[in-house]
This record gives structure tokens, C-alpha cells and sequence, in this order.
């Protein structure tokens, strides 16, 4: 390439090289720090204004360790699954209905969600409300494990 044909302005004699005033060309002190610099000092106002909860603690989280999760299964479930669970043995078929300890399949509580075509005497730890009236309606007894 020839020499006068390369478009590099050095700005030579110009005092600030095409930046304007000389303020604008520092380092980050033009803008008084980068990102989140003086969030507690000179930008505190600025901070608070449109961040106001920036700084500080709110609320507290709940120590996992004493959590108590209870394992539950719905009465859709048990209905979905009705004919594998007698035929596995674990809804045992009596004289009056069939029987179903929760226990067996791991389950702590019975919730009332969809409903039961068969007559089912479930023993359970805990039942919902709804669940213990969806099994009466359907024939059948809520019976709760001490």
C-alpha cells in the first residue's frame, strides 16, 4: 500500500487527539469508577434511589435439616393403579371391599385428589379432608396409623 494512500490521522499539535476536552479521555475516573464502584460512597444516593435493595438482609431460610417432607399419593393415583396394586398383593382383597396400607407403598398421607370407583379401606398416617370424604363416598374408611 502506498504510503499516502493510509488513512491513520495521528493528530499530531492537536492537544487532545480528537477526545474533546481532556476530562473525557481518562480511565474510569471520568465516571467515577467502574460498575458498582461507590455504590456505598459518592453513588449511595444514586444506590438507593433505583436499587434500594441492594444492600441488606431480608427474610430468613428455614434450616433443611428440620423440614419434615411427608411422601404423599393422591387417590387418582391409587385409582390409576388399582389393578397392578392388587395384582402385586398390595391391595388386598376382603370380604367387605379391599384393603390398602400406605405404609407399603412408602406413602405418609393420602390426599383427595380425583376419586375412587372401588371401596377401599386405606390405613395411612394422615389423610386430607377431602381425601377421607372421597373415601366414604366411594364405600370405603379412612382408617388413621398411630
Amino acid at each position: 500500500m502506498a504510503q499516502k494512500d493510509r488513512k491513520i490521522g495521528k493528530k499530531r499539535g492537536s492537544r487532545t487527539c480528537g477526545y474533546g476536552n481532556a476530562k473525557k479521555h481518562r480511565g474510569s475516573g471520568s465516571r467515577g469508577g467502574r460498575g458498582m464502584a461507590g455504590s456505598g460512597g459518592h453513588k449511595k444516593i444514586k444506590m438507593n434511589i433505583e436499587h434500594p435493595n441492594y444492600f441488606g438482609k431480608r427474610g430468613f431460610k428455614r434450616n433443611p435439616r428440620i423440614i419434615v417432607r411427608k411422601s404423599i399419593i393422591n387417590l387418582s393415583d391409587i385409582e390409576k393403579k388399582f389393578d397392578g396394586l392388587v395384582k402385586d398383593g398390595v391391595i388386598k382383597k376382603e370380604k367387605d371391599g379391599y384393603a390398602l396400607d400406605a405404609s407399603l407403598l412408602g406413602v405418609q398421607k393420602v390426599l383427595g385428589s380425583g376419586s375412587l370407583s372401588h371401596a377401599i379401606q386405606i390405613t395411612a398416617e394422615s389423610f386430607s379432608a377431602s381425601a377421607k370424604e372421597e373415601i366414604e363416598k366411594a364405600g370405603g374408611k379412612a382408617l388413621v396409623k398411630d
